[in-house]
C-alpha cells in the first residue's frame, strides 16, 4: 500500500515543470518565513531539496544570511541513521552523496549534537493530516524522531502530496506541521 501511494505521488510530483515547483515553493517558503516557529528558531535542521521537492537551497541561503543556524541531515547507510552537520556555505560544504543529495564534503563535516535544535524540517512523499508522512523508504528520519520527539517539526509539501490517510505503524512518528503552498495545517492537537 504505502509503496503504491509513495510511486503515484512521486509520478504527479515529477509531473510538475520546473516553473511550477519554483512558484509553488516560493508560496510554502513565504508561509513558512512568517510562522512564528520560524522566526524563534535559532538552530533549524534541513534537507537539501531534490527530485522535485519543494526547493529549499534558496531558503538554506536566506536561513544562513539572516543569522541562524542551519543544519543538514547526513546519512549513515552503515547504522541506517541520521547525524546533523552544520552548513556555513552552500557552495563550499555540499558535494552530492548518498541518493545523489547534497551532503556535507568530509573536511565541512560539523557534527553536532541534535538537542541544539529548535525545529526540523522533515522530507516525504506523500502526507496527511493527522502529520503521517510516506518517506522514501528508508526509515532515516522515523528513527531519528524518534529519539528527538520534543523538537518540533514539519514539512514544506505541495497540495498535491496530501492525501486522505497515510497508513502508519507503531513506530511512524507523525510531523507537527505541513505547509503547503495553500495553507499552514497543524497536525498533532495539543
Amino acid at each position: 500500500m504505502k509503496k503504491q501511494l509513495r510511486l503515484e505521488t512521486l509520478r504527479a510530483r515529477e509531473a510538475l515543470n520546473s516553473e511550477e515547483v519554483l512558484l509553488k515553493s516560493s508560496s510554502i517558503i513565504t508561509i513558512f518565513k512568517e510562522s512564528n516557529f520560524y522566526k524563534e528558531a535559532k538552530n533549524i535542521m534541513i534537507y537539501v531539496s531534490f527530485r522535485n521537492e519543494v526547493d529549499t537551497l534558496g531558503l538554506i541561503e536566506e536561513m544562513i544570511q539572516e543569522g541562524k543556524r542551519v543544519f543538514i541531515p547526513l546519512t549513515v547507510d552503515k547504522t541506517r541513521e541520521l547525524l546533523v552537520s552544520e552548513v556555513q556555505d552552500i557552495k563550499e560544504d555540499l558535494e552530492i552523496g548518498n541518493f545523489g543529495v547534497l551532503e556535507p564534503k568530509k573536511e565541512k563535516e560539523r557534527i553536532l549534537d541534535p538537542n541544539i535544535l529548535d525545529l526540523i524540517v522533515v522530507p516525504g512523499v506523500s502526507f496527511d493530516k493527522r502529520g503521517y508522512r510516506i518517506g522514501y523508504g528508508g526509515g532515516y528520519y522515523d528513527r531519528f524522531l524518534a529519539k528527538h520527539n520534543d523538537i518540533t517539526t514539519l514539512s514544506l509539501i505541495f497540495q498535491l502530496q496530501l492525501i486522505d490517510q497515510v497508513p502508519n505503524d507503531t513506530f511512524d512518528i507523525p510531523v507537527d506541521y505541513l505547509i503547503t503552498e495553500k495553507e499552514l495545517i497543524k497536525c498533532k492537537e495539543d
